[in-house]
């Protein structure tokens, strides 16, 4: 039966009240209902007071959002931890190499008495230095983003400054690497029992590399043709053995991993190694340019430093020409008299590898008390 009007108004007035489900589920994570008994019904009256009230206290609570650019302003997120200080706000906007070179290179900073402190879903490093502010890219965008004025100095691969052509300032070689001192190179490999021997044996075919550009010139430069250089996206060495595939291009320090696919070098294309880099127009601020410079004094001083060792010893005085003598031409010791006139302090910085053949002679010599330390800095000059 149809319902009559008035029955209708009171279905659709009960209809209308019914509290939604995610209304019941809100209420009862945050304030648990104790009672089962229904809640009072409130008259329209009531509702509508109330609601008035609500949208006047609302209204100058409006969200705003505003944009802040990098670089100005105060800044609180996961990228920028509150409180610190923004990037581009210190004198120098420095690139830090995210990936494979990103814990080496803070080992090194360390070690030049600057740590620095990367968090995890951060991009802005913290340093001990108000000077510079660090920003973690990918050592392949680094020079891009330097010789653009995003950055005014950053670390990267010479491969990356080759491949991507930027037009910047080497301000120095920093020899390391992810594993060794070594550079690290890009080489063109095959599986072992591949019938090509040379690089014009690959004519014709397809080449997967992430450094595109380069190995397209290194072909072009050799006169081998029909050469087809496809951008790889990781996992390069499993793609040698795929059909249709002549050789791909990969870096390697030590050739383990290309060994460990059983893989064979057929060419080396390119060798790089690790570089400072500024921004010419950064290069020609005098400010920016001594921070930089004397950046590159402390990262080249650890690196020399890593190889390094002090030695220290009690030797009797007549024997310090003796020990003088089997050290390198341009180390002389540093000699301290003691309080025994027939001996003294004796102390010098050596390669590490020289201290297996020295500490025996200063015991031949007579030596006592001796004692070998890390050097964190070496600076020659």
């Amino acid at each position: 039966a149809t319902p009559s009007a008035a029955a209708s108004a009171h279905l659709i007035y009960h209809v209308k009240r019914a509290p939604t489900m995610s209304t019941i589920a809100a209420q009862r994570c945050a304030f648990p209902v104790r009672s089962r008994r229904a809640p009072a019904r409130r008259s329209p009256r009531l509702v509508r007071a109330a609601s008035k009230a609500a949208a006047s206290d609302t209204a100058d609570d409006t969200w705003s959002p505003s944009v802040v650019p990098i670089g100005t302003g105060e800044m609180s997120s996961n990228a920028v931890p509150s409180g610190s200080k923004s990037f581009g706000s210190a004198l120098v906007r420095f690139g830090f190499p995210k990936g494979s070179l990103q814990n080496a290179t803070e080992q090194l900073f360390a070690r030049a008495g600057v740590p620095v402190k990367v968090k995890d879903r951060n991009y802005f490093p913290t340093i001990e230095d108000d000077d510079l502010s660090l920003v973690l890219f990918r050592s392949q965008e680094i020079s891009r983003y330097v010789a653009d004025g995003v950055l005014d100095a950053g670390i990267c691969g010479a491969d990356w400054i080759v491949e991507n052509g930027s037009d910047v300032f080497e301000v120095c070689e920093l020899k390391y690497s992810k594993a060794t001192a070594n550079p690290a190179c890009w080489v063109i490999a095959v599986p072992e029992d591949s019938p090509v021997r040379s690089v014009q044996d690959l004519e014709g075919t397809l080449i997967a590399s992430e450094l595109v550009n380069t190995t397209a010139k290194f072909f072009e430069d050799r006169g081998v043709r029909g050469v087809k250089v496809e951008y790889s996206w990781g996992a390069t060495e499993v793609k040698a053995s795929l059909p249709g595939v002549g050789a791909i291009v990969d870096i390697t320090e030590t050739g383990s991993s290309l060994r460990a696919n059983k893989l064979r070098i057929v060419d080396t294309i390119l060798e790089s190694t690790t570089r400072l880099v500024a921004n010419k127009d950064a290069w020609a601020d005098p400010a920016k340019r001594a921070k930089i410079e004397n950046l590159a004094v402390l990262l080249r001083g650890a690196i020399e430093g890593k190889k390094k060792v002090g030695l220290k010893m009690n030797l009797p005085t007549h024997a310090v020409p003796a020990l003088s003598s089997a050290l390198p031409a341009e180390k002389s010791p540093t000699v301290s008299p003691l309080l025994d006139e027939a001996f003294c302090a004796v102390e010098v910085v050596v390669d590490e590898n020289a201290v297996k053949d020295l500490v025996p002679l200063v015991r031949t010599l007579g030596g006592t008390g001796i004692v070998t330390y890390p050097v964190n800095l070496a600076i020659r000059d």
